[in-house]
């Protein structure tokens, strides 16, 4: 589950990246709205985080222009602007939360599960598909009582397809989650990741949609 941040001062910024990606949320760290747009038009994120005040735009404008383009990413504006006025601005444009600095590691953590969790449409910390539960907090997955064993990929794979279970999911869309843009995968590289998921996951059904990406079966 890869996420995007934009901060501007340069101390915080690396010390969020690296708190962030100790915690296993991979963190792509930007200090310029030019470089966010430039990120969210290439790549697929699944939480967007911002700071309001930057020295070339505000981190609202770049929320404006994320919701008029149709994106749904949950996104979390982080910013040491604290008034009602302020707050009510940033969650009318379409802010999915909202925490004023300085915060908690541990509650800026709690807020991206809180609403990647509403975005993929679960009530609850243990998303369930059938038998096949995963818990994003703990980067576990089981069937009944079996912890599979997933490596890194295969595990931000399998949530990409459980956060869509029952609808599919284009090819693009599974590779920007897994791969950055400057780091582009062997043209094979999904398919193999998908094959030993498949396996792994034995009667859970990943379909291949020819020409569209895959689809993980919604199952009662």
């Amino acid at each position: 589950m890869r996420l995007l941040l934009l901060e501007d001062d340069q101390q915080l910024g690396k010390a969020l990246q690296t708190a962030l990606s100790q915690e296993e949320f991979p963190t792509v760290w930007v200090r310029r709205v030019l470089d966010a747009k430039r990120l969210i038009e290439a790549e697929t994120f699944a939480v967007i985080l911002l700071d309001i005040v930057l020295p070339d735009g505000s981190g609202l404008d770049i929320l404006r222009w994320v919701r008029e383009s149709g994106k749904t990413v949950p996104v979390l504006m982080l910013t040491a602007r604290d008034s009602i006025s302020d707050r009510i601005e940033g969650l009318d444009l379409g802010a999915d939360d909202y925490l004023p600095k300085p915060f908690a590691i541990p509650e800026l953590l709690s807020r991206i599960r809180a609403v990647n969790r509403r975005s993929a449409g679960f009530a609850s910390a243990i998303w369930r598909v059938g038998a096949l539960s995963v818990e994003p907090a703990r980067r576990r997955a089981q069937i009944g009582d079996l912890i599979l064993d997933l490596s890194p990929k295969e595990y931000d794979l399998l949530l990409e397809l459980v956060r869509s279970a029952g609808k599919y999911v284009t090819r693009s869309q599974l590779e920007g989650a897994l791969f950055r843009v400057d780091n582009q995968p062997d043209s094979n590289s999904l398919e193999v990741h998908i094959h030993n998921l498949r396996k792994k996951l034995g009667e859970l059904q990943i379909k291949t949609i020819r020409g569209v990406g895959y689809l993980l079966e919604q199952t009662s």
